[in-house]
């Protein structure tokens, strides 16, 4: 088991930046590989971004690259996930989730939750 706690969320202006930050409690933090996913009003929940457990690999979903970033700090058993240049379509709600196995862009893969976090990016 593990648990995941999701912050750093809250209301920017288009342009601005956030951080999130998923700290996981629980089993190995290290030996998982995580995962953002975001979930808009009426919209179906949807990859973001994620990072292999030796944070070696990470994945974008196209509509972020090049404007987040996942890291992951084994010692500190958290991931985050740095916005930059936010865009209103990039306003949802934010979960990280966690995997024992391999790293991946679908949800399935996923096997916790954390309860996320709001993101609310005004025009």
């Amino acid at each position: 088991q593990v648990q995941l706690v999701e912050s750093g969320g809250g209301l920017v202006q288009t342009g601005g930046s956030l951080r999130l930050s998923c700290a996981a409690s629980g089993r190995t933090f290290s030996n998982f590989a995580m995962g953002w996913f975001r979930q808009a009003p009426g919209k179906e929940r949807e990859f973001v971004a994620a990072i292999s457990w030796s944070a070696g690999l990470t994945y974008y979903a196209d509509s972020v690259k090049g404007r987040f970033t996942i890291l992951k700090d084994n010692a500190e058993k958290t991931v985050y996930l740095q916005m930059n240049s936010l865009k209103p379509e990039d306003t949802a709600v934010y979960y990280c989730a966690a995997t024992l196995r391999r790293v991946g862009v679908l949800q399935g893969l996923y096997d916790y939750w954390g309860q996320g976090t709001q993101v609310t990016v005004s025009s």
